[in-house]
């Protein structure tokens, strides 16, 4: 893997390589492996409205620049389902927004037909579950909301499904199972420890185990049958490196590695069998740097840059 460090020459792949299938819990096949695609969408503020889109291409060895969303937006959500990229949500210097807009990767481009949120929200957080997308919490400009939403790619429509037992904006998701987890967030006025999950197979929410440290705008991700959280801002307002995982069978949380860099607003994603933090902010600037999570030693490493800052950002990973 060629992702590029910040003078331009390649960082190598991990040596101790993992390869999983897309619930996370191991068995990817070499297809799975050698098509995926890392994309960094948006990142708005108004210091830097830019909201750039970069891909990363493995075939070429090299990020690249993608076509730019039709709305230029920051805390984004972006989600992906059918090869499809779905961002939704977010906010501007001057409004919330409901839009959702839909990307595919074999034209370079938006399409704003999809149908919006029920209301605009910016913090929200999209995961796929079941065919679905599910757009869960945010803030709607007054308050943190526990509205969970499910769209239906076929029907094109979004519908009410059972609201969380917190209000949550700017949490993190994740799917492992037959459970969609919500994780952290900020209640409006806070920033959370708590944790819930939803059971498809009931369609009710519980409450799980607490992280050990409160976060909003924090990484997410599922990798070798776990739930991997890290970065993000605890209760004091300070941008954390440390990072922690879910085991579903204990329902317990165990301390990982810290990050090299503080990362708040950081996206968590698995490419090519490896666990990636990309992006965020340290607390003084923006980052385009990316680091790689090594479970055997559980270690993190410098692994390379994307060209551009994305503040407010988030990655995907189309396969």
């Amino acid at each position: 893997m060629g992702v590029y460090n910040e003078q331009g020459s390649s960082i190598e792949e991990p040596q101790n390589q993992h390869m999983v299938s897309k619930d996370g819990r191991g068995g990817a096949t070499p297809q799975d492996v050698g098509t995926d695609m890392i994309f960094m969408v948006g990142g708005w503020t108004k210091d830097d409205p830019s909201c750039p889109v970069e891909q990363f291409r493995p075939e070429l060895n090299e990020w690249r620049t993608a076509a730019r969303m039709v709305k230029q937006r920051g805390e984004v959500a972006v989600g992906t389902l059918d090869n499809k990229m779905y961002a939704a949500g977010g906010e501007d210097n001057l409004r919330c927004y409901s839009n959702v807009e839909r990307y595919d990767p074999d034209t370079d481009s938006w399409s704003a037909d999809v149908a919006p949120l029920s209301n605009p929200r910016t913090g929200v957080c999209v995961v796929t579950m079941d065919g679905y997308l599910y757009a869960i919490g945010g803030h709607d400009g007054i308050a943190a909301v526990n509205t969970v939403e499910r769209y239906d790619p076929q029907m094109n429509a979004w519908s009410k499904q059972a609201p969380m037992l917190t209000r949550r904006a700017r949490a993190v998701a994740a799917v492992l199972g037959d459970h969609l987890y919500v994780i952290g967030g900020n209640d409006g006025v806070l920033p959370l420890n708590s944790v819930e999950k939803y059971s498809l197979e009931d369609g009710t929410w519980s409450i799980c185990a607490h992280m050990s440290t409160p976060r909003e705008k924090a990484g997410c991700a599922v990798y070798l049958g776990h739930v991997y959280v890290a970065g993000g801002r605890d209760d004091l307002g300070l941008c954390l490196c440390s990072a922690e995982r879910l085991d579903p069978d204990t329902g317990r949380w165990t301390p990982v590695k810290r990050m090299r860099s503080k990362r708040d607003n950081v996206s968590l994603v698995v490419f090519k069998g490896a666990l990636l933090a990309a992006g965020g902010s340290d607390g003084v600037a923006d980052l385009k740097t990316i680091e790689v999570y090594d479970s055997e030693s559980n270690a993190w490493r410098h692994f390379g840059s994307m060209k551009s800052k994305h503040p407010g950002g988030r990655a995907a990973v189309l396969y």
